[in-house]
């Protein structure tokens, strides 16, 4: 399953959550949250704690494995190339 904002990650908890029969307050207690901070979770909190989404992950016998998109170009930094060398020493010969 591709997650790609916190909404989706929140409707996958609540989704695996149910689906393994658990409500709020008993996924809440195995994980060491509370139910107010999962119904959060689940409604697509933006700052939600890391160390503890993984936890909940695993209390609902989720594994997370990441893998960079193929698809998509690596990213440069600002309009940043490769400068050419032989440019850059002739640039340098020509300073006065």
């Amino acid at each position: 399953m591709r997650i790609r904002t916190v909404a989706d990650l929140g409707a996958f908890i609540r989704e695996r959550r149910t689906k393994l029969g658990m409500d709020q307050i008993a996924l809440a207690k195995k994980t060491g949250t509370s139910r107010k901070w999962l119904v959060e979770v689940e409604q697509g909190k933006p700052r939600a704690e890391i160390g503890l989404i993984l936890r909940t992950l695993k209390s609902l016998g989720v594994s997370v494995d990441l893998e960079a998109d193929s698809s998509r170009a690596t990213p440069s930094i600002g309009n940043a190339r490769t400068p050419d060398i032989n440019s850059v020493l002739d640039a340098l010969k020509k300073r006065p």
